[in-house]
């Protein structure tokens, strides 16, 4: 998600607070928000990817979803 993108989210968020959304409004900001989330998701689980444990022997293992 570009920066412009986020500043545009955030502006919605203002202007929410201030005085409120019309129809059009309500579903750029949806749509922004879905797209926030989602490129937060991907950062995190990428984040997620690169974490190991290491046991007392040393060993490596890599950190796992739950259920795995």
């Amino acid at each position: 998600m570009t920066e412009e993108r986020i500043q545009r989210l955030n502006e919605l968020a203002r202007k929410y607070r201030a005085e409120g959304l019309t129809e059009e409004e309500l579903a750029e900001r949806a749509t922004l928000r879905e797209e926030y989330l989602e490129s937060f998701r991907r950062s995190l689980t990428a984040h997620l990817d690169t974490i190991y444990f290491v046991d007392e022997q040393g060993n490596q293992e890599k950190l796992r979803k739950k259920g795995e």
